[in-house]
C-alpha cells in the first residue's frame, strides 16, 4: 500500500491531464450563481402567491403552488449536479463524519449520479405535465395557451424521458458487478 509521500510525482502530461479537471470549477460555481436566481424566483412567486391569495382561485393557487414545488425541485437538481458533479469529477468535498452530509453522496458515482438526475427530471416533468393537465380546460379559449396538440406532445416527452431514465438505470445495473 503507498502512503501519501511514496507516490510518485506525475509526468508533466499526466499532470496537465488530471488537473484538468479543475477547469470544472467555473461551471459549478456558475450553477451556484443559477440556484441564487432560483432562490430568487421562488420568493417572488412566494410573495405573488401570499399577496394575491384572496384574489386567487383554487386552480389559480395550485398552478402558482406547483410553479413554486417546481422551482423547488429543479433547485434539488441544480445541488445534486453541483454537490455529485464536484466530489465526483473534481475533487473531494472532504464531508465525511459531517452531519449534513448528504445520504447519497456516501456512494456516489457517475452511474449512481445519472440515474438520480433522470429521476429529478421526471420529477420536473410531472409537474409541467400536471400543470398542463390542470390547465387543460381551458383548450380552445381565447386566452389559453394549452393546445391538445401540446398536451399530447407533452406527454409523449415526458413518456420518453421515463423510458430513458429505465434504460439508464438498468444499463446502470448491468454494469455494477454483484453485491455479495
Amino acid at each position: 500500500m503507498q502512503t501519501k509521500d511514496s507516490i510518485s510525482p506525475l509526468r508533466p502530461l499526466p499532470l496537465l491531464i488530471f488537473s484538468s479537471r479543475w477547469l470544472q470549477l467555473p461551471l459549478y460555481l456558475g450553477l451556484i450563481v443559477a440556484q441564487c436566481v432560483y432562490v430568487f424566483l421562488f420568493l417572488k412567486e412566494l410573495l405573488h402567491l401570499v399577496t394575491h391569495a384572496a384574489t386567487f382561485g383554487e386552480q389559480e393557487i395550485m398552478l402558482v403552488v406547483l410553479g413554486l414545488i417546481d422551482v423547488v425541485m429543479i433547485s434539488n437538481l441544480l445541488v445534486m449536479v453541483i454537490v455529485g458533479g464536484y466530489e465526483t469529477f473534481v475533487s473531494r468535498l472532504g464531508l465525511q463524519g459531517h452531519p449534513d452530509q448528504p445520504e447519497w453522496l456516501s456512494h456516489v458515482n457517475a452511474g449512481v449520479l445519472k440515474v438520480k438526475l433522470a429521476m429529478a427530471i421526471i420529477g420536473i416533468s410531472s409537474i409541467h405535465l400536471l400543470r398542463t393537465f390542470i390547465e387543460a380546460s381551458s383548450i380552445g379559449q381565447a386566452d389559453s395557451n394549452v393546445t391538445s396538440e401540446g398536451v399530447m406532445w407533452q406527454t409523449i416527452i415526458h413518456s420518453v424521458f421515463i423510458l430513458s431514465a429505465l434504460g439508464i438505470a438498468l444499463v446502470d445495473r448491468m454494469v455494477q458487478p454483484p453485491k455479495h
